[in-house]
């Protein structure tokens, strides 16, 4: 309780909104997350990327992926935004600056950020406790991972996001996180951007133990470079489980099939 309060009076002392009534969300993440706070009826408008959970079926879309209705939101009148910065263009999040209406921004660099935020959208919705219990049970989930999973020497691991150009994640995305998490390490966890791209050659050069891809031909692609650990050991692993892709509470399950994915014998 003393984190719910403490919630409330940072609210009160910044002056954000709270218990909005009003809420549109611009990422499907957050979306997400409102509905696993059980808080879809506050929701008024959402911005679309992909299958919306069927709480939000009927709701006014706000536009796409960086591509923004500002007309629409505005005649939704909403009295609290929730925003994770890469779904809006930068031009457009100036115009949200200027609107004035609160906002709250989230992007979670790792699974310990995400569940902070959790709770912190819950206060903003005006139902704390929802969040507290929430991100508590996430917590203890990300524990007993961690415990179960975790090696004296962490397995290096190729992440690949897309093969034409590579690309892969940096160590400040979320997905790096997870994988400490399952015991294992991203070779490019020392890239700052989120979604570095890369070259076979320096994938080749730090020489994974395992190699993930979300597509089985890219996967088939490396059988060209034997020399690579991860080829050696047959360990070109499929992760189809695309909620990795969404920073919300899923991803803690999301996260355990990762960890199954790479150790399956534990």
């Amino acid at each position: 309780m003393v984190r719910v309060w403490l919630a409330v009076l940072m609210l009160a002392a910044s002056g954000s909104a709270f218990a909005a009534l009003r809420v549109v969300s611009l990422a499907p993440s957050l979306s997400e997350i409102v509905v696993e706070l059980n808080s879809a009826d506050l929701l008024v408008g959402v911005l679309d990327a992909g299958e919306r959970p069927a709480e939000l079926d009927g709701l006014p879309s706000v536009g796409r992926y960086g591509q923004l209705d500002m007309e629409r939101l505005l005649s939704l009148k909403p009295d609290l935004l929730l925003l994770w910065p890469g779904s809006v263009g930068p031009a457009q999040r100036d115009q949200l600056k200027r609107l004035n209406i609160p906002t709250y921004v989230a992007e979670p660099h790792n699974l310990g950020q995400l569940t902070a935020q959790i709770e912190a959208i819950a206060a903003q919705l005006g139902r704390p406790e929802r969040g507290v219990s929430l991100a508590a049970a996430l917590r203890q989930r990300l524990a007993a991972l961690r415990q179960r999973y975790r090696r004296d020497e962490p397995l290096r691991v190729f992440y690949q996001v897309w093969d034409r150009p590579l690309y892969t994640v940096g160590g400040g995305q979320i997905i790096s996180d997870a994988l400490e998490v399952c015991g294992a390490r991203n070779v490019f966890a020392d890239l700052t951007l989120p979604a570095p791209q890369v070259s076979v050659e320096a994938v080749l050069q730090r020489n994974p133990e395992v190699i993930l891809a979300s597509d089985q031909a890219q996967l088939n692609a490396w059988k060209a470079w034997p020399q690579v650990a991860a080829v050696a050991r047959g360990q070109l692993l499929l992760v189809a489980d695309k909620g990795l892709e969404r920073p919300s509470g899923q991803m803690i399950e999301a996260t355990a099939k990762l960890c199954q994915v790479i150790a399956p014998s534990r």
